[in-house]
């Protein structure tokens, strides 16, 4: 066979692969929103240009939003299905809704503030048919997208043998997102879900949560495309004023999932999660507590103990403006 019937095969064995002969359903894209119309109507455009064309897009409207509705509805294309919820279920039930309503072998999730790059689930896919996984959960790096310019996360890949929870809290370094799995490059079978759906009494932590149980579940694992196909709209529409309650959500969400982390990465969450929270707020009563919490529960290393000073004693402001720094120092 010569080098243009082996370059003809490869593209039609690619264009198969973006467009399914029957016209079955691959993937289904799940986009959870409410009372966002413009910002949701800007992800799902990014899903319905993908390279992959054998998909649907299911919007699960957590609520009744009828400006949402109206929107999407002027959006002609047959792959796209709007479902609206008749009450709030918050973002894991609207997940779990669009997963029941799901006709694609596999999920892929897209927060309603969030874009995906056009080759995003068409790579995914591939990855997926390559794994030696029954059940592998493929994400990728990102574009990380601020008012003060733009980077690509996360900073490294998980090593062999890393245990999840260490890639997600334990840092190795001084850089923020070292390790990061971010919800809009998660892409998984939807038997998978249906076996293992998301914990739905959580509002904030709920994908961690969720990676960390089916981590645990025989024939599972973490996969990566490493090139970025997401942008991450960092700083729209999610930015909240800081509370009092925020640190201690986040430290009685780490301690329901004790089970699930290593001594390690509970050391790490309390470190760089729960602490920079409670600092945030100035709320100092909290200092010696988390601190004796990640030492009477977990393992802390020195780079942890080190991390934890620096948050409470470094306005967030100072950190950012260091860590750009070096990072730009370390791209030379």
């Amino acid at each position: 066979m010569n080098i243009e019937s082996l370059q003809a095969e490869k593209a039609t064995n690619q264009k198969l692969a973006m467009v399914n002969e029957s016209n079955e359903i691959i993937v289904t894209v799940v986009i959870p929103t409410r009372n966002r119309p413009q910002i949701v109507t800007r992800g799902v455009r990014t899903a319905l240009t993908q390279t992959l064309q054998s998909i649907e897009v299911i919007v699960i409207i957590d609520g009744p939003d009828q400006e949402t509705v109206n929107v999407l509805s002027q959006i002609a294309d047959p792959r796209l299905r709007v479902i609206e919820l008749s009450k709030n279920v918050g973002p894991s039930g609207a997940r779990n809704t669009g997963v029941r309503e799901a006709k694609g072998i596999w999920i892929a999730f897209l927060d309603d503030d969030d874009e995906w790059l056009p080759q995003k689930l068409e790579r995914q896919l591939e990855v997926a048919n390559n794994s030696h996984y029954n059940f592998p959960v493929v994400a990728s790096r990102f574009i990380s997208q601020t008012q003060k310019g733009e980077s690509i996360l996360p900073k490294r890949l998980p090593n062999l043998s890393e245990p999840l929870s260490e890639y997600l809290f334990a840092r190795n370094s001084l850089f923020k997102e070292e390790g990061f799995i971010q919800t809009s490059t998660i892409f998984v079978k939807k038997e998978l879900v249906q076996k293992m759906p998301l914990e739905e009494k959580f509002y904030r932590h709920e994908d961690w949560e969720w990676l960390l149980r089916v981590s645990a579940m025989e024939g599972v694992g973490v996969e990566f495309v490493p090139e970025p196909m997401a942008i991450w709209h960092s700083e729209v529409g999610i930015k909240r004023l800081s509370n009092v309650n925020d640190w201690q959500y986040s430290l009685d969400w780490i301690r329901s999932t004790r089970n699930l982390v290593t001594p390690k990465a509970y050391s790490g969450f309390i470190a760089t999660m729960t602490a920079p929270s409670a600092s945030s707020v100035g709320d100092w009563k909290a200092f010696f507590p988390l601190l004796w919490e990640a030492i009477r529960w977990g393992k802390p290393r020195p780079i942890d103990i080190c991390l934890y000073l620096i948050m409470w004693l470094f306005p967030q402001q100072f950190r950012q403006q260091v860590s750009s720094i070096l990072a730009k120092k370390f791209k030379r």
